[in-house]
């Protein structure tokens, strides 16, 4: 069974960095991160698959960058340039090759000053 563990949220002012972590129990094809704001929908930010290829949304383009380390079954996200609007709760999210899905609990980032 898969299981997502995060880490890494908190609180950071408005221009910081943040950096999250997502292990899992195993492999999955695609990992990545989802997140949603209060009263918005649940958007992606960026997804890379164990053969290197990223997909990313577009509020996070150019400041957002994800990565895995296929050898701890481990994705992360680094974020820079941080503003209020990066506010939310981020959901590790996997997808096999067979298309079932996972996602983790969920860690709250706030940027605030």
């Amino acid at each position: 069974q898969v299981q997502l563990v995060e880490s890494g949220g908190g609180l950071v002012q408005p221009g910081g960095s943040l950096r999250l972590s997502c292990a899992d129990s195993r492999s999955i094809f695609n990992m990545g991160w989802y997140r949603q704001a209060p009263g918005k929908q649940r958007e992606l930010v960026a997804t890379a698959t164990t053969v290197s290829s990223t997909n990313y949304g577009d509020s996070v383009k150019g400041r957002f960058t994800i990565s895995r380390d296929n050898a701890k079954n481990t994705v992360y996200l680094q974020m820079d340039s941080l503003n209020p609007e990066d506010t939310a709760v981020y959901y590790c999210y996997g997808r096999s090759l067979v298309g079932m899905a996972y996602w983790g609990i969920g860690t709250l980032v706030t940027v605030s000053s």
